[in-house]
């Protein structure tokens, strides 16, 4: 069970010393503007590969930043 939470688990960690280097205003603005790109890609079709992602890690960042 533990392989198959490993990749959310290093994503969590990720946004985690995200949040930790910037703060929560920064991190949140920082998430913003990481969903605006992956939004912007997404719509591009060629880009969705990477979009959808970037809009996943930037909408984690902006709930971590708020909640946290």
């Amino acid at each position: 069970m533990g392989i198959i939470l490993l990749p959310f688990q290093l994503l969590l960690g990720l946004v985690g010393v995200i949040l930790n280097l910037t703060g929560r205003l920064i991190g949140a603005i920082i998430g913003l503007i990481v969903m605006i790109i992956g939004l912007v890609l997404t719509i591009t079709l060629i880009g969705a590969i990477v979009g959808v992602p970037l809009l996943i890690l930037g909408f984690m960042i902006m709930v971590k930043s708020i909640f946290a």
